[in-house]
């Protein structure tokens, strides 16, 4: 197998850590192994201690190389995007011997990367929009033309100094070598949307553990990014307060039983919750299940709604896509519906033992990166094998067919005054 084609994607999330090895053939991805380690030293999508998140992205590392038998020395990794900055920049320089070369495309991103930042703003991505040459525009790759002049209209990411920092600090100590950071709602659109939804206009809600990302496409780039700081924790919490029980039983109680959609949930599947501190076991229904979780999810698809809002957008032509851990929630595409009125389809990636909404970042970041890769033309060799031999399948990625639209009376005012009843 060769090496040159083996990556590895480290997503710090909300609240887990991921490590996927993945090999790229051509469009092919082969995920050779996974992990995924749950970490204390992260705060709705921030790390607020180092040793502890260390610790998880070691776990994570060691876990997925003893899968897989390979080393890994070398990662793609993920930032979230908290504190984040989206911005138009261009860049321009003269072509050196009139035809546009390799070294004159690097030199016009640095020129595009060289804006001065406020203080306290590290660069995350510079992406190419489109490409000028002379009066030619539109071009999506300049090399071998013919001119004077090289313009490139690109987007500029930036963050937080100390959030940046705090990310590669914890996977450098863990002794990983970073061969390139990415956006995380970058890598989670690119794995998650069609072209053509990339072009309508179409919403990503990407709902983690202890936070929500809300990103926006439209003509084909990523507009514009927001965080909500509620997930599927927030969940677990109102479920183990309400069910007064453990949060461990409550997040087996949500995986296992849990439903969104009031409407489509069972009432006649029961479960027996053992409540905290008692002998005592208690029977509740489904649907009454669904009444505490639908609640809660209608807040975070409302706070979806107001952050879209402040990008400015007023339709989404394409649609939503969720994804992320507690897209996994049955009912969640018909609830979203109903709260937003739009079209809605559930994004998971197609590939054996990562087929869950969670892996989308990380599955993207190994495909975005091989594409920067090619592009840019530069080495990419992230893993080393060693003497574990694996056995090998392929799967090809499939896109999911999108989910029929329906169109019910409103659910927000109904969820949302049986929660409040329950505290009466």
């Amino acid at each position: 197998m060769d090496s040159q084609n083996i990556y590895t994607a480290i997503d710090i999330g909300s609240s887990n850590v991921k490590v996927v090895i993945g090999e790229m053939r051509g469009a092919q991805l082969h995920v050779i192994g996974e992990s995924n380690v749950h970490s204390e030293g992260l705060r709705k999508g921030i790390i607020v201690d180092i040793e502890k998140t260390l610790q998880s992205v070691q776990e994570a590392i060691v876990h997925a190389e003893r899968m897989t038998g390979y080393k890994v020395e070398r990662a793609v990794v993920s930032i979230s995007a908290h504190q984040a900055d989206i911005q138009r920049v261009r860049g321009v320089v003269t072509v050196t011997n009139s035809e546009v070369t390799n070294d004159d495309l690097h030199r016009v991103m640095d020129s595009a990367s060289s804006y001065k930042l406020p203080e306290g703003r590290d660069l995350v991505n510079v992406i190419p929009i489109e490409f000028t040459v002379d009066d030619c525009e539109g071009i999506t790759d300049p090399r071998g033309m013919i001119g004077v002049r090289l313009e490139v209209d690109a987007m500029m990411i930036t963050t937080s100094a100390t959030l940046m920092h705090n990310v590669l600090r914890c996977v450098e100590r863990a002794g990983i070598d970073i061969h390139q950071i990415y956006f995380q709602p970058l890598v989670v659109g690119h794995a998650a949307l069609t072209k053509d939804e990339k072009y309508q206009g179409t919403a990503c809600i990407d709902i983690g553990g202890s936070s929500t990302t809300i990103s926006y496409y439209e003509e084909g780039i990523l507009q514009d990014a927001r965080v909500v700081p509620l997930g599927g924790d927030n969940i677990t919490q109102d479920i183990s307060i309400v069910l007064k029980t453990s949060t461990t039983q409550a997040e087996y109680i949500k995986k296992q039983y849990g439903h969104a959609y009031y409407k489509d949930a069972s009432d006649q599947e029961f479960f027996e919750v053992q409540i905290e501190g008692t002998d005592t076991v208690e029977q509740y229904s489904q649907r009454y299940l669904s009444e505490i979780m639908g609640a809660r999810l209608v807040e975070i698809i409302e706070f979806a709604i107001d952050a879209l809002a402040q990008m400015g957008v007023k339709d989404l032509p394409g649609g939503v896509v969720l994804t992320g851990g507690s897209a996994m929630i049955e009912g969640i595409a018909p609830l979203t519906r109903q709260v937003m009125q739009t079209r809605v389809r559930i994004y998971t990636p197609q590939f054996i033992s990562v087929r869950e909404p969670g892996y989308a970042a990380a599955v993207g970041l190994i495909d975005y990166a091989t594409q920067q890769d090619n592009f840019y033309r530069r080495p990419a060799t992230t893993t080393q094998q060693q003497d574990v031999t694996q056995t090998e399948e392929y799967y090809e990625a499939q896109p999911e067919a999108e989910e029929v639209e329906e169109k019910r009376p409103s659910l927000k005012s109904k969820v949302v005054k049986m929660f409040n009843s329950m505290f009466e």
